[in-house]
């Protein structure tokens, strides 16, 4: 159970980037029926922590927290310089003794100078994929996704990517309704898949035009529908492949893939809330069948839905 976190304070580090952590899990949600951490800022030298930016951060806690915590997290920070020794011990016994890791975008250099990223996949921000490669050739980075979770090792992205990747952790330990509880809380998406392409050629601003925020909230509300392309690409005034194209160029990913991302967190929150049996929730969210379901559980999770409510509707029902 996910339920102390270490957020590791690291010279020069991004203000952003440690911000992320501390919003996702040092914040008691209890008021909304959201989780609450145990959540602790830990520096290898307690005190006043430069940032990037030319303010310093006080900590008040060395790292001992972070050598029982569920997760040690780690913010970006600068990559030409060598982490204090310490830092890397408390991240080899994490992975050691079977805890969670999360780097933020440039942190993923922390955790290659630990030696955790060798023989797994990885990425980091996209200006910096190449010399991830480069300094640990032992790593497999993956420069085209918002995250990647090998093991109990999840390295994020650039920036916003470190949400996707910390909510992620959340969902699996928690479930979908406390991801989405602390998402709405944020005022950010539940869920963008990790797969989506983190170089995403339009600007975000544009994402939210008319023709493509009306019609990804249609597609929401109509999750139980046969929703091809064809179909869509009518309802957005476009032929199916200019829909296709610039549904890609603005989302990162494809329409069909969203669809299912979006039926499968809608699953997991049938499973998590209700006693609605496979057959339909599955065809409640799309699936239509709960054999198809299944199979996009295991794909996507490594779990069934019969698993999955067994591990998280209890818990929500209580």
């Amino acid at each position: 159970m996910l339920q102390s976190i270490a957020c590791i304070a690291m010279p020069q580090m991004a203000p952003f980037e440690f911000g992320v952590i501390c919003e996702v899990f040092g914040i008691d949600r209890a008021d909304t029926g959201g989780p609450t951490f145990d959540f602790h800022v830990v520096a290898a030298e307690p005190g006043p922590i430069p940032t990037k930016l030319g303010f310093d951060v006080v900590v008040h806690e060395g790292l001992d927290a972070a050598y029982t915590a569920d997760l040690v997290a780690v913010p970006a920070s600068l990559i030409g310089t060598r982490p204090d020794d310490r830092v890397l011990d408390v991240i080899r016994h994490a992975v050691d003794r079977g805890a969670w890791v999360l780097s933020v975008c440039s942190g993923a250099f922390t955790l290659g100078h630990a030696g955790v990223l060798d023989g797994r996949r990885s990425t980091t921000h996209w200006m910096y994929t190449d010399l991830l490669s480069e300094m640990f050739p032992e790593t497999d980075v993956d420069a085209d996704v918002l995250f990647v979770h090998d093991d109990k090792i999840v390295t994020g992205a650039g920036t916003a990517a470190g949400i996707d990747a910390a909510l992620h952790i959340v969902r699996t330990e928690l479930g979908a309704s406390a991801a989405n509880n602390i998402a709405r809380r944020m005022v950010v998406p539940p869920q963008r898949d990790g797969g989506q392409s983190q170089f995403i050629q339009t600007p975000v601003a544009e994402c939210r035009s008319d023709s493509f925020a009306k019609i990804t909230e249609w597609m929401v509300e109509h999750l139980d529908e046969d929703l091809t392309v064809d179909l869509l690409a009518r309802k957005a005034l476009m032929s199916p492949r200019t829909f296709a194209r610039r549904f890609r160029a603005e989302t990162g990913t494809t329409p069909n893939a969203w669809l299912n991302r979006q039926r499968l967190l809608r699953a997991q929150q049938l499973l998590e809330e209700t006693s609605f049996t496979l057959e339909e929730i599955a065809r409640d969210t799309g699936f239509g069948a709960a054999a198809v379901m299944r199979h996009h559980f295991v794909k996507v999770l490594q779990t069934t839905p019969t698993a999955y409510r067994r591990l998280f509707g209890v818990r929500v029902a209580s």
